[in-house]
């Protein structure tokens, strides 16, 4: 378990390297070391401690030091993991990036994180180099196994008083441009702690935990929850290189995991391949996620023959504030998050700002420290924190009811963010890249329902020239911004629904656009969104 004096993500897992040097900690099957060329197997808690000590002293002996940020963008390899603990140990900052994205947006994370040094997977050094060039900022490139050269920049962006930074993870608002979040060390302690410790459906135990997760180390779901819970309780973590749902199950099982996380869109996929007399062989005895679908989570759990927990939790909420559903009796198939327990206080308000059943759900950790496990702050944005923090109260966007028992339910989001298969993606953002084509005279994109990936993106285009087609301008977009945002549809239209004041009527134009998806006249470009 994560003690109480620890005070760095190091610091919990050589205890647990101590307590459990000969358990495993890692595991690669043969799938996802066949994808990145590298080795299958288990690494032990002692294995990994070695590998880290090796690793460390590699990157001090090149003249890093505290306070330095280092980019890492290294797919789903579990080396990640190792980078990371070596860096932590010496009390720097990591900045992990979605393979996915783009020139536009490396460029902008390079400038605005202001990192020292990337780690990046072969294939992608030329892009950070560019992305580094572009932001102007003296950011070395190498792949992992590469000697590590001094840095050219003695900046340390990431020294702060107390509590150090961890990792700065990027999330997607409402303003176009992403927000570094600032994470510290208590923010991923109080992760782990919580998971250890939360109980009920989501039992942990310290008999030797295998947690199996398809989803992106790069996000704070596999960094915070994944990783960190199975650090202190002595677990083993299998991280796939993504989804892949024929052989889903075949992993499951050679993993022998024992809990597992999903997101809503795999729910459904799984659902819909044939029923096999193998569905209940499994070792599973929960599934921790969010969004599935209410009309099959009943029946996926009667089929796959175990529960699946939903949560809710943010990036900027860390362990600070999670709603759980992981206590009986259960509301199966009804949106149901839970009732908030423990240390966290909620409140739900409606748009006059006075307390609501149904309204914007604030959170607050209970107690004298009411930010303890949230985000530090929104690095280089204190008016965004300060508005995020408003009242002592974090304003979350997000709109849920609550029943007279205590009950949670989600309802939708109220900033306009469209998530797709798991991402957030901010309409703005891909507005503005949009707007940078030529045969684009103005836009405006939002969400559209999806059967299997929740949402997806819709652009409504009023076209700067005739003959512009959506296929071309789909295309450009892919090059500049990661695949999942690019629209999925296009209606070229005659203008955009707009105020007094010349701003989107955000309202309107997801009405327009639900209208539109049936027209004939919109083009479906999903084909063309692939990952590459």
């Amino acid at each position: 378990m994560i003690e109480a004096d620890q005070t760095s993500v190091f610091a919990a897992f050589a205890h647990a390297a101590k307590t459990w040097p000969e358990r495993p900690f890692l595991n690669v099957l043969e799938e996802t070391a066949t994808v990145y060329g590298i080795k299958s197997g288990v690494l032990t808690y002692a294995e990994a401690a070695r590998d880290i000590a090796a690793l460390g002293d590699r990157i001090a002996a090149a003249g890093y030091v505290p306070g330095q940020r280092v980019m890492l963008l290294m797919e789903n390899r579990p080396a990640f993991f190792l980078w990371w603990l070596a860096l932590n140990r010496l009390g720097l900052s990591v900045v992990p990036v979605n393979p996915d994205l783009r020139a536009a947006e490396l460029s902008y994370l390079v400038g605005h994180a202001e990192p020292v040094l990337a780690i990046a997977v072969p294939d992608r050094c030329d892009d950070l180099r560019q992305a580094a060039s572009a932001a102007g900022t003296p950011m070395l490139v190498v792949t992992a196994d590469a000697a590590l050269p001094a840095p050219s920049s003695t900046a340390q962006p990431a020294l702060r008083d107390g509590d150090a930074e961890a990792a700065m993870l990027y999330t997607s608002g409402t303003t176009g441009d992403p927000k570094g979040c600032i994470l510290t060390n208590t923010y991923f302690l109080e992760a782990g702690r919580w998971y250890a410790q939360t109980g009920g459906l989501c039992q942990l135990t310290e008999d030797g935990e295998r947690m199996i997760t398809p989803l992106p180390i790069f996000h704070m779901n596999a960094m915070a929850y994944s990783f960190m819970a199975m650090i202190a309780v002595g677990g083993c973590l299998t991280a796939l290189d993504r989804f892949h749902p024929k052989s889903w199950w075949a992993s499951v099982r050679a993993a022998r995991a024992t809990c597992l996380h999903y997101l809503g869109v795999m729910p459904s996929i799984l659902m819909a391949a044939s029923p096999e007399a193998a569905d209940t062989d499994n070792t599973v005895r929960f599934g921790f996620g969010a969004g599935v679908d209410p009309k099959l989570h009943a029946d996926f759990e009667t089929r796959f023959g175990f529960p699946l927990v939903e949560a809710w939790a943010m990036t900027e909420t860390g362990a600070g504030a999670v709603i759980c559903a992981n206590r009986t009796p259960r509301r199966v198939g009804e949106s149901c998050l839970g009732t908030p327990e423990g240390d966290l206080e909620t409140r739900i308000v409606g748009e006059d700002g006075s307390v609501a059943t149904q309204g914007e759900l604030l959170v607050r950790r209970r107690g004298y420290d009411r930010r303890r496990g949230f985000f530090a702050a929104y690095y280089k944005n204190s008016k965004a924190t300060e508005e995020a923090w408003q009242d002592d109260w974090f304003h979350t966007g997000d709109i849920v009811r609550q029943e007279a028992d205590g009950a949670v339910f989600f309802v939708d989001r109220k900033k306009n963010v469209i998530r797709r298969s798991g991402e957030n993606i901010a309409a703005v953002e891909v507005e503005s890249t949009l707007m940078r084509h030529p045969d684009v005279a103005s836009v405006a994109v939002t969400s559209v329902p999806d059967a299997i990936r929740g949402d997806e993106v819709f652009a409504m285009i009023v076209p700067a020239r005739k003959g512009a087609d959506a296929c071309s301008i789909v295309t450009w977009c892919l090059g500049q911004l990661a695949y999942y945002k690019a629209p999925g549809f296009v209606a070229f239209v005659d203008g955009l629904p707009l105020t007094a004041t010349q701003k989107l009527q955000r309202g309107v134009v997801k009405a327009d656009a639900l209208a539109l998806l049936d027209d004939p006249r919109t083009i479906d470009t999903r084909a063309l969104k692939k990952r590459s």
